[in-house]
């Protein structure tokens, strides 16, 4: 402990007697000031015992009042009032001010020299030094110990926890809960959470303290990068002392190297992930199951999905994608919507101990999961989408705004490439819909026009019916519309000039007119299928 008065008080060499301020001696000296000043307290900084023989001190009661005050309100701790040189006691009306302002004052007899009462404190404070070096130095060896132990990162929350005579908790960087000592913060560490996710968004390294209803809790992020790892959080009833504060920065470190080294052999797992999963894709099920052997533990066991997701054409122009197969991004590269997508996969899986292929590849990040678990809850969720379906409608932007996806169906992992197929044809529904995902199941029950690509749709819908707009720009009849309706009411001549509001005559006439401009017979169900594609495709492109 550091000095206190108190503890000056009990040293029977110094000999020391409290007058005033009785309440007061336990309250630490950080230094012991000698003067003889009238109105020391422009010298002064807080925190010090004041020494005088009261040499300038005023006989008036109402001078000695104000010089205990401006003590007082300079922070001073304590008074040693020397007797036997400038006064043979301790005058009745300074420790009358003295008590009245709640300002210790000691009575230093004659044989006591302020030099013994300054070596005192000083040799205190010199062993408060040695002691919180020595209690930092034994508390990093032990939380080293207890890193390099089984279950490590938990074993150190435990140590750190009785250090600090608190609570300490590990949260992952998406503000989960990964562990907390002892078991009953769990809760605790939970309400905050939200704080720990606040953190994230400021440039690591980051510290916030929050007062919480029972604690004062202190968070500090976790990771070298500039994106935060993860966060540690420790609860205590009172604010950490300098050398605590070492300790939790010894904490820090290593959970930072432990989340650097656990970094670097997730980065080694996603890179073989991704020559499994193009192994996977190009066909090599079997040789693909050989590798993994069971680093990914049941995952090419059962039945998985494929997500294949892109930045749409006008997201990706403000900022490049990557070329060529690549595994995830690895500390430090550059946030975006698809690293945030890999990030929500990375939190899900480290929650629920589930495994996940991830491949960057060209403009596209390729995702193979267990079907229904943890991970794909996660995509789905990030894309705006938990349940996985939306209902069509106009372009709302939020494909535009970050990602479009489009997610499998539930196939055998020897039947990867199918599903890669199903989800690339999700995939450009979802943004040619402007919609964050679409499942394959989906597809089944719409048109099957937007499973073809955007050019090819509209080349074909322009080259066939460009002579109809022709004719029609020239106001000799609306033959577009009058087709629409001829065949959308399955040739029925009557219904169809009934939507019109036209003879059937008239609409007889209008259709031998597209005809003769195509130099096709609408008697041919081919033909009539191609238009009717054409006019589909011309409808959703306005």
């Amino acid at each position: 402990m550091p000095p206190t008065l108190a503890s000056l008080v009990r040293n029977p060499a110094l000999k020391l007697t409290v007058l005033a301020g009785q309440d007061g001696l336990d309250v630490p000296v950080r230094w012991v000031h000698t003067s003889e000043l009238d109105d020391p307290a422009p010298f002064l900084e807080g925190g010090e015992l004041l020494l005088t023989t009261g040499l300038k001190l005023p006989d008036a009661a109402s001078g000695q009042r104000a010089y205990v005050h401006r003590l007082a309100d300079a922070g001073v701790v304590g008074l040693g009032f020397g007797i036997g040189l400038s006064h043979e006691e301790v005058p009745g009306p300074l420790a009358d001010a003295a008590e009245e302002r709640g300002l210790p004052l000691l009575r230093v007899p004659q044989p006591t020299p302020f030099i013994a009462i300054s070596k005192a404190v000083s040799a205190a404070l010199a062993a408060e030094q040695y002691r919180a070096v020595t209690m930092t130095s034994q508390a990093q060896q032990e939380l080293t110990r207890a890193a390099l132990g089984p279950d490590g990162s938990r074993a150190l929350l435990g140590r750190l926890a009785q250090r600090l005579d608190g609570w300490a908790a590990l949260y992952d960087a998406a503000g989960g809960v990964l562990a907390a000592e002892p078991e009953w913060a769990v809760r605790r560490a939970a309400r905050i959470a939200g704080e720990a996710v606040r953190l994230r968004e400021r440039p690591a390294p980051a510290a916030a303290a929050v007062q919480d209803a029972a604690d004062r809790v202190e968070l500090q992020s976790l990771g070298t990068g500039r994106r935060a790892r993860g966060f540690l959080a420790v609860g205590t009833e009172r604010r950490l002392s300098p050398s605590e504060r070492y300790v939790v920065n010894a904490a820090v470190a290593l959970l930072t190297l432990s989340l650097e080294h656990s970094r670097t052999l997730q980065g080694a797992e996603q890179r073989l992930g991704a020559a499994l999963l193009q192994m996977l894709l190009a066909g090599e099920a079997e040789r693909a199951r050989t590798v993994a052997g069971t680093m990914f533990g049941t995952l090419l066991d059962g039945p998985v999905r494929i997500l294949v997701a892109r930045r749409p054409a006008r997201a990706r122009g403000a900022a490049g994608e990557r070329n060529g197969p690549a595994p995830a991004p690895g500390p430090g590269e550059e946030d975006g919507p698809l690293d945030a997508l890999v990030g929500a996969v990375e939190t899900a899986a480290l929650r629920t101990a589930e495994h996940a292929l991830v491949l960057h590849h060209d403009d596209r990040l390729v995702l193979l999961m267990a079907d229904g678990g943890a991970v794909q809850k996660a995509c789905t969720a990030r894309l705006g989408a938990a349940d996985g379906q939306a209902e069509e409608g106009p372009d709302d932007g939020r494909a535009e705004a970050g990602l479009a996806a489009g997610l499998s169906g539930p196939v055998a992992p020897a039947a990867a490439a199918a599903a890669h197929r199903q989800a690339e044809g999700a995939l450009a529904v979802a943004l040619r819909r402007g919609r964050p995902l679409v499942e394959h199941g989906e597809l089944g029950h719409g048109s099957v026009l937007p499973l073809l690509g955007d050019e090819a749709v509209r080349a074909f819908a322009e080259g066939l019916l460009r002579p109809l707009r022709e004719h029609d720009a020239t106001a000799r009849g609306d033959l577009v519309a009058s087709l629409q309706a001829w065949l959308s009411r399955h040739g029925q001549w009557d219904a169809a000039a009934a939507e019109l509001g036209v003879h059937r005559h008239t609409l007889r006439y209008r259709m031998r007119r597209v005809e003769e401009l195509l130099g096709r017979s609408l008697d041919d169900p081919d033909v009539r299928m191609e238009l009717w594609l054409a006019l589909k495709a011309r409808r959703d492109d306005a």
